[in-house]
């Protein structure tokens, strides 16, 4: 028909069109029909909306000197902490750097952001340690049985700051470690020297202008443990009770305000503050320095768990206390628990007691990979945060890329930045999504959406060992297939996704491992026993 006028070719197809389609929809009536065939299932096309997302690299080592830093966005983040000022989210963090490339250049760095996805490289927060820390140091050494020298140019760390507003003003709580051996000059042989944390104030984040007000707390020894030891340096030995570094801070409904802190020495403590100054009223005591509200054992100063992170969720009514575990590098792991009251009990999902001692569930992170990807590990220390107009939730933390990555030195020291959506399950409590947040534009979400193909990780808790994904298809009839079989429904009211019996809160996303970045969904749930499922869609 290549030679017929362009309008009869057309109207031949269409008639064509009209009696196949007759064919095929003959009624039940109609005799030619076998009423033992299926029904045929008709798909509506899911439309992918067309969307500019982030493109930078995961291996960012090609920029991560200080000259290229106006080119970091998320690169060499660690520890961060997140709070917003006029139309900028500000993210503060521990001294870390691919390379050390921070050395030489101030404390704190630090980066703002307009949308949680670019973010604008800053400086650093710090110029050099305030006079006080090296004063109380050798105030206390002075004033140990026996009296210990003072140390003259100790060498200092800066840890895990974190930033709220208070009132009209801004509060820091930072940590400067001390580098040091209490005595003698290894650390085969002595404890290090102890931990301060510090409170600076500004008056407007865009300023950069900070008023140190001194110490809030150190490390502070219980007579339990000497500082001096034989054989391998072992965590069940700490000399300090608790570690003052990693601080966060909570005002509580009623208006009392609290410092958490802690890091592996006996577990996590909360202090309470006095709401005009931000700090104790007195450290006179041990019992002055806080309670105990976190551990991983009982008695054992031996923890593997740091990093605290606390809020406060007014749809629940619950405080919930985030939880680093493990080893920084790559096991690195989040765990949660919530408490009716700010000084705990804290329990997990299973009603395990935190506070004394038990494992703590849910984990909601964890080292993980998607395929076309390395992975991520070290994967924890967070910041939790909302968007005051949207009350939307944040995790904000670093994670690494794994050990020994083909064509990337030290690949494991490469710390990007990642911030991802949180959702509440139906029976309050949390959920990271599966990918890092990047703005995708809500779409309206329904059970055509998910048929097609998923890689999907359940996450077991393995130490250093990355979690993978496996490929599985959602079929029109509701059936799960492929490396899980099973079943799948949709609750589009409150965007569940019930994946054999797990419910999982679904999203728009960006899909970063596609070789080509692209809109997608994901979900993400938690196990009964509080295991993260996550998923995301691939076809």
């Amino acid at each position: 028909m290549k030679n017929l006028n362009p309008f009869f070719k057309n109207t031949i197809y269409f008639i064509l069109f009209l009696l196949i389609s007759g064919i095929v929809s003959c009624s039940k009536d109609d005799p030619a029909t076998d009423e033992t065939d299926p029904p045929v299932v008709v798909v509506p096309p899911v439309v992918t909306p067309a969307f500019d997302g982030p493109k930078y690299a995961d291996n960012y080592t090609s920029i991560a000197s200080w000259g290229t830093r106006s080119q970091w966005n998320l690169a060499n983040v660690h520890d961060p902490t997140v709070e917003k000022s006029g139309e900028y989210y500000y993210m503060y963090q521990t001294d870390a750097s691919y390379g050390n490339a921070h050395d030489g250049h101030g404390h704190f760095p630090y980066r703002r952001s307009k949308d949680l996805i670019t973010w604008e490289f800053m400086g650093t927060a710090m110029a050099q340690a305030p006079a006080w820390v090296k004063d109380s140091l050798n105030n206390k050494r002075a004033r140990m049985i026996p009296a210990l020298p003072p140390i003259t140019n100790p060498r200092y760390g800066y840890w895990a700051p974190f930033v709220k507003k208070v009132g009209s003003k801004y509060r820091m709580y930072y940590s400067i470690v001390v580098d040091e051996p209490i005595t003698g000059t290894s650390f085969d042989t002595s404890w290090s020297e102890r931990a301060f944390i510090g409170l600076a104030e500004s008056d407007d984040l865009a300023s950069n202008v900070w008023v140190d007000k001194g110490m809030v707390v150190c490390s502070e020894p219980d007579g339990l443990k000497p500082y001096s030891y034989t054989g391998t340096r072992n965590w069940e030995n700490a000399y300090f009770k608790f570690n003052a570094i990693d601080p966060t801070f909570i005002i509580t409904p009623e208006g009392e305000h609290y410092l958490i802190y802690g890091s592996w020495h006996s577990g996590i403590v909360a202090l309470k503050l006095n709401p005009a100054t931000g700090k104790p009223d007195q450290l006179k005591t041990l019992s002055d320095y806080g309670t105990r509200i976190a551990s991983r054992h009982p008695t054992s100063r031996w923890q593997a768990s740091e990093g605290p992170e606390i809020i406060y969720n007014p749809d629940t009514q619950y405080y919930y206390l985030f939880l680093a575990y493990d080893e920084l590098s790559v096991a690195y792991n989040t765990r949660v628990a919530r408490s009716r009251s700010i000084t705990g009990p804290y329990l997990g999902i299973n009603g395990a007691n935190i506070t004394n001692g038990a494992d703590c569930w849910p984990m909601l992170t964890h080292p993980y990979g998607f395929n076309n990807h390395t992975g991520w590990v070290g994967f924890s220390h967070c910041s939790v945060f909302q968007n005051p107009d949207t009350k939307e939730w944040f995790y904000a933390s670093q994670a690494r890329l794994p050990e020994n990555v083909p064509g990337i030195n030290a690949s494991n020291a490469v710390m990007m930045g990642h911030v991802r959506a949180i959702q509440w399950t139906e029976d309050g409590w949390p959920v990271v999504a599966a990918e890092r947040y990047a703005g995708v534009p809500k779409t309206t979400i329904t059970e055509a959406s998910f048929i097609g193909t998923w890689e999907q990780i359940t996450m077991n808790y393995q130490y250093k060992t990355i979690q993978k994904s496996v490929t599985i298809t959602l079929t029109p009839d509701k059936k799960v297939s492929g490396a899980i079989t099973g079943t799948w429904s949709y609750d589009s009211v409150n965007k569940t996704l019930t994946v054999n019996g797990i419910k999982c809160k679904v999203s728009d996303a960006w899909d970063w491992e596609a070789s080509t970045r692209k809109v997608t969904l994901s979900y993400s749930g938690l196990t009964t026993e509080g295991r993260p499922v996550w998923g995301k869609k691939i076809n």
